[in-house]
C-alpha cells in the first residue's frame, strides 16, 4: 500500500457521502441503459422468435369474397414462398350477467388440422375437432378476463344468427400480442377477443364455402415487398380487394414496434444525460479538492512525486467513484428490468418474456460512464502539471473586494456581519457560484419535465374523452348502412342523440410520406365526437377537403394548403386528391376528416353510415344495451367511460409506466445535486467555520455561513431551473408519445411549484445533515492542516 494510495483510501472516506451522491448519478444512468436496452433486446428477440416460430405472414390481403382457386395466382408471384386464405368475420359475444355485447373476431383454421400460417399456441384444453362446427379455440387474455376455461359454453352472433359454441382449447396467437378491435386503438381485454373454428363451419356462417376473404403470405428473403403487393392487388382486385399490406402495418405488430422503437431512441437519449450531469459533479468536486489541496499537491512534488503520479492519484479517485456507480447501475438496472417484463407481459401477449441484457448493454453502461466521468476530470488535472511546489505551496491571493463599490458598501452597512460573509462569498468566485445554480437547476428542470408529464398525461385524458369525445356509447356496424338506421337509433326509449358516422380504411400520401389508417366521416356541426382546433374550439366540417389531426399533419409533412392522396381499400377503391383545409388537436391515433356527405359522394356511396354516436341515459342503459345486441346489423359497442378506464390502465403500463421510474429518479438526482453542493461548500469552508467558533460565534452563526450560501444559490437556481425544465418537458413529452397517444405540453404552474417544492426540500434535508456534521465537528481537528 504506497502513501498515494492510503492518501486516496482517506480522502474516499473522508468524502464518503459526496462519492455516494455522485456515484448515484452514474448508476441512474447505467440503470436507464442497461434497463431499456435490456427490454428493447428482450421484446424484439421475443417477438421475432415467435413470429418466426409461428410463421406469422408477412403480408395480409383482405377482400371481399374470392375463390379459393385464386390462391394458385397468389403462390406464382415472384418471392412468395407460401400462401393460405381463410375466413374472417366480425361477432358479438353474449357473456352472462352482461348486458353490453363484446365484440370479436371470429378466424377460420384448416379442417386437417393446424394452418401452416399464423399459427396460434395451444395453452390449455386441445385442438379442434374434424367436422365439428360447435367448437372453438379462444384467445387465452380473452379467456382470462372473463373467467372461461375449456369446457365452457360461450353464445356469439355471427352474420345476424346467435350460435352456442363450446370452449375446448385456450390459445395465445401472434397476430393478437397487442388486442384490440379493428378500427379502435385502446386495447381491453374485456372488450375485445378472438376465436378460431374449422373453416368449413365458418365459411357456412358468413357464406364463404369455396372462397376466402383474406389471404396470408410469407414471403422469400429475395422479395420486393413493394412488387408482390401490387401483385397482389391486381389479382384480387375483381373480387373486392381491400388493400394487401405488410405486417408492419398490422395493428399488433404495430403497436409492438411503436413500443420498441420508442424505447430504444429513449435509452440513446436519456442515460447520456445522467452522465453529462454526472460529469459536471465530478468536475465541480475534483476542482473544488484540488483548489483546496494546494499545499498537498506542493508538498507531494516537493517530496519527489512527479506530475504524472499526482494527477494519477486523484484520477484513480475518479475512477473508482464512476466505477462504482457503473456496477451498481449495472445490478438495479437488471432488476429493474425484470420487474417491467413482467408488466409488458400483462401489456403484450407473448406466452413467454425473459429479460436479457446483451453483454454489450454492460460494456457500453460501465465504458460511457468511465468516459464521462474522466472527461470532466481531465480538464482540472491538467492544472496539476502547471503547479510547481513553489506556488502550489503559497497560500493563494487574498480576494480584492474593493470593486464592489457603492453597491458592496451599502450592503455591508446593512447587513451583519455573517451576512456579509456569505455576500462575500458569492461575489470571490462567481464562476463556482454559478457552477452550483446551474448544477441545482438542472436538477430542478428534470423535477419540472417529470412532473408536467403526469400533468400532460390527464390533458390528454381531459382532451380526448371530454372535449373531443362527449358521448356516452359508440355503435358500430357490420356494413355501411343507409342512414335509416340513425331513426331507428332515435326511436330507441332513453336515447337521447344519436349522430352518424362513417369511416373509410384509407392510406393517405404526400409526397413520398404515407400513413394506412382511415378517415372519418363527421356531420357538418358534430356535437358528440367533434374535431377541435388548439383552443378546443369545435370545428365545422368544410363540405370540399380534408382535416388532418396534428399527428398525422407531422407524419405526412403536410399542411393546410397541400394536397393529399387518399387511396380507398374498400367500395369501389376510389383514389382521392384531396385539399387540406384544416388541423385538428388530438391525442389519440392520428385521424383524419370530412364532412360526411362529401365522404359518400367521393364514394359514391349517398346516405351511407359505418356507425353512431349515442348519448343515452345512463339509469336505463341495460336495455339499450340488450336492444342492441339483437340488432343483426351491430358488430360493436363500446363504451367510453370503459375507453378511459383502458386508456388510463394502458397508460400506466409499459412505456407509460416508466413516467413513474423517471420521476422516482428525478427526485434522487435533485437532491444528490443539492446534497453535492451543500457538501462541497462544506469541505472548502471547514477551517473557516472552526475559526469562526474559536473567534467567539456560536454553532448557529457559524452553521448561517455555511447554509446561507445554500440557501442563496438554491433560490437563484429555482428560475433558471424553470426555464430549463419548460424546454426540457418538450423532449420528454415527444419521447413518451406513441403512435397510440400522443402527450402535450402543458404548462402548469403546479409543476414548476412541486418542483420547486422539491428542490427546497432537497436543500432543506442536505442542510440539516451538514449542520448536523458542523455541529459534531471538533474545532482543533478541523484547524489541523491535512498532510
Amino acid at each position: 500500500m504506497t502513501p498515494l494510495n492510503k492518501k486516496l483510501g482517506r480522502d474516499l472516506w473522508r468524502m464518503k457521502g459526496q462519492a455516494f451522491a455522485i456515484s448515484a448519478v452514474i448508476a441512474t444512468g447505467v440503470m436507464l441503459l442497461v434497463m431499456m436496452s435490456g427490454i428493447v433486446t428482450s421484446l424484439d428477440q421475443t417477438r421475432q422468435a415467435y413470429y418466426e416460430r409461428n410463421r406469422l405472414a408477412d403480408v395480409f390481403a383482405p377482400v371481399v369474397r374470392a375463390p379459393l382457386h385464386s390462391l394458385r395466382d397468389l403462390r406464382a408471384v415472384p418471392g412468395v414462398s407460401a400462401v393460405e386464405g381463410r375466413v374472417n368475420g366480425s361477432a358479438l359475444v353474449d357473456i352472462k350477467g352482461l348486458d353490453l355485447p363484446i365484440r370479436a373476431q371470429a378466424l377460420s383454421l384448416p379442417d386437417t388440422g393446424p394452418p401452416r400460417l399464423n399459427l396460434p399456441d395451444l395453452t390449455a384444453g386441445r385442438w379442434l375437432a374434424r367436422n365439428r362446427a360447435d367448437e372453438i379455440l379462444l384467445l387465452n387474455s380473452f379467456a382470462k378476463a372473463h373467467e372461461l376455461e375449456p369446457g365452457d359454453t360461450l353464445s356469439a352472433t355471427m352474420n345476424g344468427a346467435r350460435r352456442t359454441f363450446h370452449i375446448v382449447g385456450l390459445v395465445h396467437s401472434p397476430e393478437f400480442l397487442y388486442t384490440v378491435a379493428p378500427g379502435e386503438l385502446i386495447s381491453d381485454d374485456s372488450r375485445f377477443g378472438a376465436l378460431w373454428m374449422n373453416e368449413t363451419a365458418l365459411a357456412a356462417a358468413y357464406d364463404m364455402k369455396g372462397a376466402f376473404n383474406e389471404g396470408l403470405l410469407m414471403l422469400s428473403r429475395s422479395a420486393n415487398e413493394t412488387a408482390v403487393l401490387n401483385a397482389v392487388d391486381r389479382i384480387l382486385e375483381p373480387y373486392g380487394s381491400r388493400g394487401a399490406y405488410h405486417v408492419s402495418d398490422h395493428t399488433s405488430n404495430r403497436f409492438v414496434m411503436e413500443e420498441i422503437n420508442g424505447m430504444r431512441s429513449t435509452s440513446a437519449t436519456v442515460p447520456p444525460l445522467f452522465m453529462a450531469v454526472a460529469a459536471f459533479l465530478l468536475y465541480i468536486v475534483i476542482s473544488r479538492m484540488v483548489q483546496a489541496e494546494r499545499e498537498q499537491i506542493g508538498l507531494l512534488k516537493a517530496f519527489g512525486y512527479s506530475s504524472f503520479e499526482v494527477a494519477l492519484h486523484y484520477f484513480k479517485l475518479i475512477l473508482i467513484i464512476s466505477a462504482g456507480g457503473a456496477a451498481m447501475g449495472c445490478v438495479l438496472g437488471t432488476m429493474a428490468g425484470r420487474g417491467m417484463v413482467n408488466i409488458y407481459l400483462e401489456f403484450y401477449k407473448f406466452p413467454i418474456l425473459v429479460f436479457r441484457v446483451e453483454p454489450a448493454s454492460f460494456l457500453i453502461g460501465v465504458v460511457s460512464s468511465i468516459l464521462a466521468a474522466s472527461a470532466g476530470g481531465f480538464i482540472v488535472l491538467r492544472g496539476i502539471f502547471t503547479l510547481t511546489p513553489a506556488v502550489a505551496m503559497r497560500p493563494p491571493a487574498p480576494a480584492d473586494y474593493s470593486r464592489t463599490g457603492r453597491i458592496g458598501a451599502s450592503l455591508s452597512r446593512m447587513l451583519d456581519q455573517p451576512s456579509r460573509m456569505v455576500l462575500r462569498r458569492l461575489t470571490r468566485q462567481p464562476g463556482r457560484m454559478l457552477g452550483s445554480i446551474v448544477g441545482i437547476a438542472c436538477g430542478m428542470a428534470l423535477a419540472v419535465a417529470m412532473i408536467s408529464l403526469f400533468a400532460s398525461f390527464e390533458k390528454t385524458l381531459n382532451l380526448t374523452f371530454n372535449v373531443i369525445d362527449r358521448s356516452d356509447v359508440t355503435v358500430t356496424f357490420t356494413d355501411p348502412l343507409s342512414d335509416r338506421v340513425i331513426y331507428d337509433l332515435q326511436r330507441m326509449p332513453h336515447v337521447i342523440e344519436v349522430e352518424p358516422t362513417r369511416s373509410v380504411s384509407a392510406t393517405l400520401r404526400h409526397g413520398v410520406e404515407s400513413y394506412r389508417g382511415g378517415v372519418n366521416g363527421l356531420v357538418p356541426a358534430p356535437r358528440l365526437n367533434r374535431a377541435v382546433d388548439k383552443s378546443e374550439e369545435a370545428i365545422t366540417m368544410p363540405r370540399d377537403g380534408i382535416v388532418l389531426s396534428q399527428s398525422l399533419a407531422t407524419e405526412l409533412k403536410a399542411q393546410v394548403g397541400d394536397t393529399i392522396q387518399v387511396d380507398v381499400h374498400e367500395g369501389r377503391r376510389p383514389t382521392l386528391s384531396l385539399p387540406v383545409v384544416g388541423v385538428t388537436e388530438s391525442l389519440l391515433g392520428a385521424p383524419a376528416y370530412m364532412e360526411i356527405s362529401a365522404l359518400n359522394r367521393a364514394m359514391r356511396e349517398p346516405r351511407r353510415v359505418s356507425g353512431a354516436y349515442l348519448r343515452i341515459d345512463a339509469a336505463h342503459s341495460g336495455p339499450i344495451y340488450r336492444a342492441l345486441k339483437d340488432m343483426p346489423s351491430v358488430a360493436g359497442v363500446s363504451l367510453k367511460q370503459d375507453a378511459r378506464a383502458a386508456f388510463v390502465r394502458m397508460m400506466n403500463t409499459g412505456a407509460g409506466s416508466m413516467r413513474f421510474i423517471m420521476a422516482a429518479i428525478a427526485g434522487v438526482i435533485t437532491f444528490g445535486i443539492v446534497y453535492n453542493a451543500a457538501r462541497i461548500a462544506q469541505a472548502e469552508r471547514g477551517r473557516d467555520l472552526a475559526s469562526l467558533r474559536v473567534i467567539g460565534f456560536t454553532r448557529s452563526e457559524a452553521s448561517f455561513v455555511l447554509l446561507g450560501e445554500l440557501a442563496v444559490v438554491t433560490l437563484l437556481a429555482l428560475p433558471l431551473g424553470s426555464v430549463l425544465g419548460y424546454y426540457l418537458t418538450y423532449g420528454v413529452a415527444a419521447g413518451f408519445s406513441t403512435d397510440i397517444y400522443q402527450i402535450p405540453v402543458v404548462f402548469a404552474p403546479g409543476s414548476y411549484g412541486g418542483a420547486a417544492l422539491a428542490v427546497l426540500s432537497a436543500a432543506f434535508l442536505s442542510g440539516w445533515l451538514v449542520k448536523r456534521d458542523v455541529d459534531r465537528a471538533e474545532i482543533i481537528t478541523a484547524l489541523k492542516t491535512r498532510e
